[in-house]
């Protein structure tokens, strides 16, 4: 089916609703958007943005348009994002974005749950201990949005194979726990040449970057080759309570969402931001080279 006859198809099946402001539109809901992806055998994310650009808009999405604008949503739609660790920033991260619509998410993670995921981790829960979190975050990603793809990899990843992996990909996300992954995801992003927003979480403290190529925050943070540090940081003393990686994760899928749909007000390269959930105060450090 070519795309003005798509777009006709949906224009028909559209109904008029009124958003909050009491204004009309065009409003695709999500069982009509089921039903013509199946009848033409092509996929929801296809039948999605075919509806955004015929000005009529998925009824999933009605609250994302007044902040992103129709031409952000199917930028998020036309996305693909590369995500390691799916524990408990990834978690939040890969829920936040699928909600919000970013069409392909590949996520990267070695580990499975345990017990002690169960206090903070999203995906985690009592009947899937043992499990991959990545394959674990396919399933949960499958239940809210059907029209995102998901690609997952139960393995490390490193500079090795992350470039591969990530071919493709328009931004990536620092969901670790450890510095040395850290360093080499920085590695890939450089060597893609794309974005990477990073986050790191230790009791009620969060720190969030939003990472470019050609500004290696992390060496004029840590140093260029982070030597005799301790691959964890403060969250071994400090811990991980439930509040801090939903906290940080959605400052961080909302730098993405900025990025991705390109609005204004993204971190700045040279700006660190930190958030001290227990004094409940925010600011930003200069991070320059030297």
């Amino acid at each position: 089916m070519d795309t003005k006859a798509l777009h006709q198809v949906i224009m028909d099946a559209a109904l008029i609703k009124k958003n909050p402001a009491g204004e009309e539109y065009s409003s695709l809901s999500l069982p009509v958007s089921k039903e013509i992806a199946r009848n033409h055998d092509i996929s929801r994310q296809v039948v999605e943005i075919a509806a955004l650009e015929a000005n009529v808009i998925p009824e999933r999405y009605q609250r994302n348009i007044g902040t992103v604008g129709i031409e952000g949503q199917i930028k998020l739609l036309k996305s693909n994002v590369g995500i390691v660790g799916a524990g408990g920033l990834g978690g939040f991260v890969l829920e936040l974005l699928a909600r919000m619509g970013v069409g392909r998410l590949v996520v990267v993670d070695d580990d499975v749950f345990t017990d002690s995921n169960l206090n903070r981790q999203l995906i985690a829960h009592e009947k899937n201990l043992d499990r991959p979190k990545a394959d674990a975050a396919v399933k949960r990603i499958s239940e809210i949005n059907g029209a995102v793809t998901v690609k997952a990899f139960y393995r490390r990843g490193d500079a090795s194979n992350l470039p591969k992996i990530f071919e493709g990909c328009d931004l990536l996300l620092d969901c670790l726990d450890n510095l040395s992954s850290r360093f080499e995801l920085q590695k890939v992003s450089r060597e893609l040449g794309v974005i990477m927003v990073h986050g790191a979480i230790a009791g009620f403290l969060g720190q969030l970057a939003v990472i470019r190529p050609e500004y290696p925050i992390l060496e004029m943070v840590y140093g260029s080759e982070h030597e005799g540090m301790a691959d964890k940081g403060a969250e071994v003393q400090l811990g991980n309570p439930a509040t801090t990686p939903a906290m940080l994760a959605s400052w961080q899928a909302n730098e993405s969402i900025k990025i991705l749909a390109e609005l204004e007000g993204v971190l700045p390269k040279d700006k660190m931001l930190i958030i001290d959930m227990q004094s409940g105060e925010s600011y930003r450090i200069e991070v320059t080279a030297g």
